[in-house]
């Protein structure tokens, strides 16, 4: 939610510019996200497939979004796939591992991070497609 908060001190802090950007901006995606049912229903398992679903649809966006630049700056399909849509996947996890390296005295989150992410894109990234394409040949 927006708004000031209180702290311990009982000092107010009043809403920044960039938090209530952040917050505007946000503001869609909050309410795309709101047809997730809550966890306590069924033990998550809603919960769980409605957001895998919507993970898919907001995949399925950025990649048309990615394709339709790519047009636009007349790239060719498989040069925005590598750069553009690589780019926004590996993103998040250097974002994550920065943050877990500044965090931990160690490294070790860091390199899991790194290490885990890359695995579960190279795995399911390349595995799952071949999986799918290798069941429909079949048929």
């Amino acid at each position: 939610m927006l708004g000031p908060t209180i702290d311990e001190e009982n000092s107010y802090d009043d809403v920044k510019g960039k938090e209530a950007l952040v917050h505007f901006f946000s503001m869609g995606w909050n309410i795309f996200f709101a047809i997730i049912p809550p966890r306590r229903y069924l033990h998550g398992w809603p919960a769980f497939f409605f957001a895998l679903g919507m993970i898919g649809l907001c995949t399925a966006i950025v990649g048309e979004i990615a394709n339709l630049l790519g047009c636009a700056i007349r790239l060719k399909q498989a040069v925005t796939a590598i750069t553009l849509v690589a780019l926004g996947t590996s993103l998040p996890d250097t974002m994550a591992s920065k943050i877990a390296a500044e965090s931990s005295d160690n490294a070790d989150s860091a390199i899991g991070n790194i290490t885990g992410s890359n695995s579960v894109n190279v795995f399911l990234g390349l595995g799952l497609p071949w999986t799918i394409a290798s069941i429909y040949r079949i048929q």
